[in-house]
């Protein structure tokens, strides 16, 4: 790996641990086994950095907005939540502690409001897959509504969870409790079987972090 992709990955890690704010860079640069000058000879400064994790993110989000529903909507739905709760898990401390750092960084804050779009999008295409299949009860017109709302708790669901003092390091479950909360919105209307299966798609996901 490249030192510049491997500081990175350290800070990444790090500040996903630690939370941004608490990063200092001496112990970035110690966690890299380098000199702080070495550090910021590759980044000239913190914004740098975090705008090199953006990049990274950047990706990753593109990547999950071309998933599309295939032909087993309640396993497809399920597929969905695990690539996002990777997202989120991967890129904790963005979703968690923007308070930290202030401004998001150029990727992020660009892309932002197109991602949302998508998102909304890409969960209304689940949505939809499963009330075409008989296994959710929601009107097609409010579809939209509901994709929103679900894309807020799970955009939201860690700087929530840090607001109200709940534990959200990584293995307290914090990302599972999201993904459980958003489906409150529309469980009730969910086909039984399909409704236990995103459950338990969802406790099996993290149960190796819990178990961790």
């Amino acid at each position: 790996m490249k030192t510049r992709d491997r500081i990175v990955q350290t800070a990444l890690a790090l500040f996903n641990e630690q939370g941004y704010g608490a990063v200092t860079t001496a112990a970035l640069a110690a966690a890299c086994g380098m000199s702080e000058g070495n550090l910021w000879y590759h980044f000239k400064t913190r914004q740098a950095l975090l705008e090199a994790i953006g990049d990274q993110f950047a990706v990753g989000i593109e990547q999950r907005l071309a998933q599309r529903p295939a032909d087993d909507p309640a396993g497809d739905y399920a597929r969905l939540l695990e690539t996002m709760m990777a997202e989120f898990r991967t890129y904790r401390f963005l979703y968690r502690d923007q308070h930290a750092y202030g401004e998001q960084t150029d990727p992020v804050r660009s892309n932002s409001p197109r991602w949302h779009e998508m998102t909304f999008d890409q969960i209304e295409s689940y949505l939809a897959a499963l009330v075409d299949a008989g296994l959710l009860d929601w009107p097609r017109e409010r579809l939209r509504d509901l994709s929103i709302n679900s894309t807020i708790i799970l955009r939201y669901g860690l700087e929530h969870y840090r607001e109200m003092g709940e534990p959200i390091a990584e293995g307290a479950g914090a990302v599972r409790r999201t993904l459980r909360r958003h489906l409150t919105l529309f469980e009730h209307r969910l086909d039984p079987a399909a409704a236990a299966r995103l459950h338990a798609a969802i406790d099996a996901i993290e149960a190796p972090l819990l178990a961790a």
